[in-house]
C-alpha cells in the first residue's frame, strides 16, 4: 500500500516556508523571542509536545474530481451521427470519445508537469531547511549556555529546533517516494 505524502499539493507545503522564514528571521535577529513571532501557536504545541514529538505537517487535503461538460458538444451529436449513420447516440461515441481522450490526456500531461514542479519545491524547501537547522541548533547551544539569554529566546530557538527537524524528515520522506 502507498504512504500518503505529507505534501501533497504547493499549498501544503506553506507551513515550512513559515518554519525556514522564521528560522530567517530569528538568526538575523538576537533580540527575537517565542512572543515575536506569529507562529508562537506552533512552536508552543512543539515546546508542550517535547523535543521527542514535533509538529506534523501533514494538511487536511481534499481531492476533487475534473469532469467534462457535454454542454458543448450537445447541438453536434445528431450531425456527427449522421456521419457514421447513425443518430444522436452514435454522436455521442464520434464527439464525446475524443474529446474525453483529449481531456484525460491534457489532465495527464498538467499532472506530470504539477508534480515535477511540487518535487522541485520540495527539494529546494529541504535543502534550505537543512542549511538552516544547524544554524539553530548552533545558536539554541550558545543561547542555552548563557544565563544571560531570555527563556523566549531559548524557546523561539527550541521550537525552531523541533519544527525544522520534522519538517526535514517529511520532506525527505515525500522525496523519497
Amino acid at each position: 500500500m502507498k504512504e500518503k505524502m505529507y505534501f501533497p499539493n504547493m499549498d501544503s507545503l506553506q507551513p515550512v516556508v513559515n518554519i525556514i522564514n522564521e528560522a530567517a528571521i530569528t538568526l538575523g535577529d538576537p533580540t527575537r523571542t517565542i512572543k515575536d513571532s506569529p507562529l508562537v501557536e506552533v512552536f508552543a504545541a512543539a515546546l508542550g509536545g517535547g523535543s521527542g514529538a514535533g509538529v506534523s505537517f501533514l494538511a487536511l487535503y481534499g481531492l476533487g474530481t475534473v469532469g467534462l461538460s457535454a454542454a458543448g458538444i450537445t447541438s453536434a451529436l445528431a450531425t456527427a451521427g449522421a456521419i457514421v449513420g447513425g443518430g444522436m447516440a452514435a454522436g455521442v461515441l464520434v464527439l464525446a470519445a475524443p474529446v474525453v481522450g483529449l481531456a484525460g490526456a491534457g489532465v495527464a500531461v498538467s499532472k506530470q508537469i504539477k508534480k515535477k514542479k511540487l518535487r522541485q519545491e520540495k527539494k529546494r524547501l529541504y535543502e534550505e531547511a537543512k542549511k538552516k537547522y544547524p544554524l539553530i541548533v548552533a545558536e539554541f547551544n550558545r543561547c542555552n549556555s548563557d544565563e544571560t539569554v531570555s527563556q523566549e529566546r531559548k524557546d523561539i530557538l527550541k521550537g525552531l529546533d523541533i519544527t525544522l527537524k520534522k519538517a526535514i524528515e517529511e520532506l525527505e520522506a515525500d522525496l523519497l517516494m
